[in-house]
């Protein structure tokens, strides 16, 4: 393959954010207030696994939260994208990137139709336990200042091209679509030959326009902001015709 594209999940592949999704899966379909509030300090992976432990006692099993994941609409214009890299696989290796969870991840991309399209996801270990409840794990430690304490996109990005050229795979160019703070760090990574496809609007895209406020020339990729992923698909299939 000759390009590498990084994909994050939540309100990028999808139009929602599947930790606040799974919520549906609860009686009444609402969580208790307590665990309604996101946590101010401490880890966000942590109040998950709160989450996960409060539906697992409500009963909430395997196929009640595969369902929900099943249900959560693509975000705009990813139907076109997906099938535009289904067309030209030969020439573009897919990873994913996301701070959600492997299980929900993988269950919706294969309702979807496009799991097969990833050579690898990266995120959250996930899996029942043998009481039937959903439960959530760190993705790994590192010591970067600006990310979660259980990921750093960044780390696992620059591992994983670091991986690819001792297998001799040499990417001319890197793609990350993205649209959270989270995926800020790793297209700092990018190179001016590269290109951040940021979500227009989302925190990715308001970091971008500040860095290059504050810092012109300090963010190396080209920063591409979409509101339909069809845009994606236009300028990739733009420069395959060039």
């Amino acid at each position: 393959p000759r390009y590498l594209l990084v994909f994050d999940f939540d309100e990028t592949i999808v139009d929602e954010n599947s930790d606040d999704s799974v919520a549906r899966a609860a009686p009444g379909r609402a969580l208790p207030e307590q665990l309604r509030q996101s946590p101010r300090q401490g880890s966000y992976n942590e109040h998950m696994q709160r989450v996960l432990a409060f539906l697992g006692e409500q009963g909430v099993r395997a196929g009640d939260f595969r369902a929900v994941y099943e249900s959560i609409p693509l975000s705009p214009g990813m139907p076109e994208l997906f099938q535009f890299l289904s067309k030209n696989r030969e020439l573009f290796e897919v990873v994913l990137i996301s701070d959600a969870n492997v299980f929900g991840i993988e269950a919706k991309l294969r309702a979807a139709g496009f799991l097969s399209l990833f050579r690898k996801v990266f995120s959250n270990p996930a899996g029942f336990d043998k009481r039937g409840y959903l439960t959530l794990g760190p993705y790994h430690s590192h010591k970067c200042l600006e990310c979660p304490a259980n990921m750093c996109k960044r780390k696992i990005l620059t591992e994983y091209l670091a991986e690819r050229a001792r297998e001799e795979a040499e990417f001319e160019r890197v793609f990350y679509v993205g649209d959270g703070a989270n995926d800020f760090c790793p297209a700092g990574a990018l190179t001016a030959a590269d290109v951040a496809f940021p979500r227009k609007g989302y925190p990715m895209h308001r970091m971008c326009q500040e860095m290059e406020r504050k810092q012109p020339g300090a963010f190396q990729a080209a920063v591409v902001p979409w509101e339909s992923a069809a845009e994606v698909a236009r300028y990739l299939q733009e420069l395959l015709r060039r």
